[in-house]
């Protein structure tokens, strides 16, 4: 099994030319995936329960 060794650049290319072939029907579901995720992570709260022990 060879692995391909690519540049940070390359890579993003590669990123880049992959998202172009997608149609505007997936890019605008990925979006709005996203968008979802950045606002419920936005709202979420973070608590901390210390350990009981009994």
């Amino acid at each position: 099994m060879e692995i391909k060794k690519q540049t940070l650049d390359e890579a993003e290319i590669e990123l880049l030319k992959e998202g172009l072939k997608r149609s505007y029907k997936e890019r605008f579901e990925m979006a709005t995936r996203l968008y979802k995720i950045q606002q419920t992570m936005s709202k979420a709260v973070v608590t901390h329960k210390p350990f009981i022990a009994k």
